[in-house]
C-alpha cells in the first residue's frame, strides 16, 4: 500500500497543554479510515496538522510525499470538512458550492446538485439562517462532491438526523467505489461507520493506542461469560479488557497476547464457556479504558451508552 500521508514523532503543545505526544501514523492510499477517540484525544489537532491550519512543535509531516504548509499542489487535493464550518454572512449554499468548485480540481458540479436534491438544502437562503442539519448537509456535499484524493470528514454529519445520515454513508460508499480514493472518517457513531471503515486508528491523550485494519482487529478480542474458575483459567495469558463478576460466574473481555487472536476451541462450550463477539465500538471504548484512569473510564463507558464519549 502506498502512504498518502505520514507523521512521524510529531508533538503539538499549546502552553503546558500537550494535545499530540510522539505521534507517528501513516494513512494509505484508497482507504476509508476511521479516525476514533474521545472529545479532547487529539483527532481534531491531528487533522489541521494534515491539512496545514496548524503547525507541529517537533517531528515531520508529509502529505502525498510533501511539506502540507503554504503547498498549493497539495492542498488543492486535500478537503477538510469540520462540523461548525464557517461562511462569509453574505452567503447561500450555491456560493459555497460554486466556491468548493474553484478549489477541488476533481470537482463534480452534476453529483453536487444531486445531493442538494437529496439533501433537501434550500440553495438561496442564507447560509446563516439555516438549520444545523442543512449547514451539515452543505459540508457534506462539499466533501463528497469535491472528490478530493485525501478527504477529512471531522463530525461535520452529526447534524444530520438518522436518515440523513444513512444517506451520507451510502452515497459515500457508492461514489467511494466508483472513484477511489483516501477518506479519513472522525466521529463518535462507531457502530453507525464500523461497516465502512477498513482501518482504525485510536488516539487518546494525544497518544495512539490503535492502528490497525480494521478486520483483523474485529477479529482479535472475545467476550467469555461462564464459571468464575473455567473463565480465568481461559483468559491466562491473553490481555483483559473489561471484566464484570456476577456470583460464581464471570465476564470478560479480552483480547490476544501480543495483538494476537484470541483462539476459540468448541470443546471449551463443555466447560460451560460462552463466547460473543465483540463489536468495533465495544473494542475502542475498552480499550481506552484500559488507558485510563477508575473515573475516566466511567465517564468513557457512560458516553458510549449514549453516543457522546467517543468522538
Amino acid at each position: 500500500m502506498t502512504s498518502v500521508a505520514a507523521m512521524r514523532g510529531v508533538t503539538k503543545r499549546y502552553g503546558n497543554f500537550t494535545a499530540l505526544d510522539d505521534v507517528s501514523v501513516e494513512i494509505e492510499e484508497n482507504m476509508i479510515h476511521g479516525l476514533l477517540g474521545r472529545n479532547g484525544a487529539g483527532k481534531t489537532t491531528m487533522m489541521q496538522l494534515l491539512t496545514a491550519q496548524n503547525f507541529a512543535t517537533a517531528g515531520a509531516i508529509e502529505v502525498f510525499g510533501e511539506e502540507p504548509y503554504e503547498n498549493a499542489g497539495v492542498l488543492s487535493r486535500t478537503c477538510f470538512i469540520r462540523e461548525a464550518l464557517k461562511y462569509p454572512d453574505n452567503y447561500r449554499p450555491h456560493h459555497a458550492l460554486r466556491a468548493a468548485a474553484m478549489v477541488y480540481p476533481n470537482w463534480d458540479a452534476a453529483f453536487a446538485e444531486s445531493l442538494v436534491e437529496e439533501f433537501a438544502v434550500p440553495r438561496k437562503r442564507a447560509i446563516k439562517k439555516l438549520s444545523r442539519g442543512q449547514l451539515s448537509a452543505v459540508g457534506v456535499i462539499i466533501g463528497l462532491a469535491s472528490r478530493a484524493p485525501l478527504t477529512f470528514f471531522d463530525e461535520p454529519y452529526l447534524g444530520l438526523d438518522a436518515v440523513a445520515r444513512q444517506t451520507f454513508y451510502d452515497r459515500l460508499l457508492a461514489d467511494y467505489a466508483e472513484h477511489p480514493r483516501t477518506v479519513v472518517l472522525s466521529t463518535h457513531l462507531i457502530d453507525e461507520v464500523s461497516d465502512l471503515i477498513e482501518h482504525v486508528v485510536l488516539i487518546d491523550k494525544g497518544r495512539i493506542l490503535i492502528d490497525e485494519d480494521a478486520e483483523v482487529l474485529r477479529g482479535r478480542a472475545v467476550t467469555v461469560t461462564g464459571p468464575a474458575r473455567a473463565v480465568e483459567a481461559f483468559a491466562a495469558g491473553h490481555t483483559e479488557l473489561h471484566r464484570e463478576q456476577l456470583g460464581g460466574f464471570l465476564r470478560v473481555t479480552l483480547s490476544g497476547a501480543s495483538g494476537g487472536r484470541v483462539e476459540v476451541q468448541p470443546s471449551l462450550g463443555a466447560q460451560g464457556l460462552e463466547f460473543e463477539p465483540v463489536s468495533l465500538q465495544q473494542l475502542v471504548v475498552r480499550t481506552t479504558q484500559q488507558n485510563s484512569g477508575p473515573a475516566d473510564a466511567d465517564l468513557a463507558v457512560a458516553g458510549a451508552s449514549n453516543g457522546k464519549g467517543l468522538s
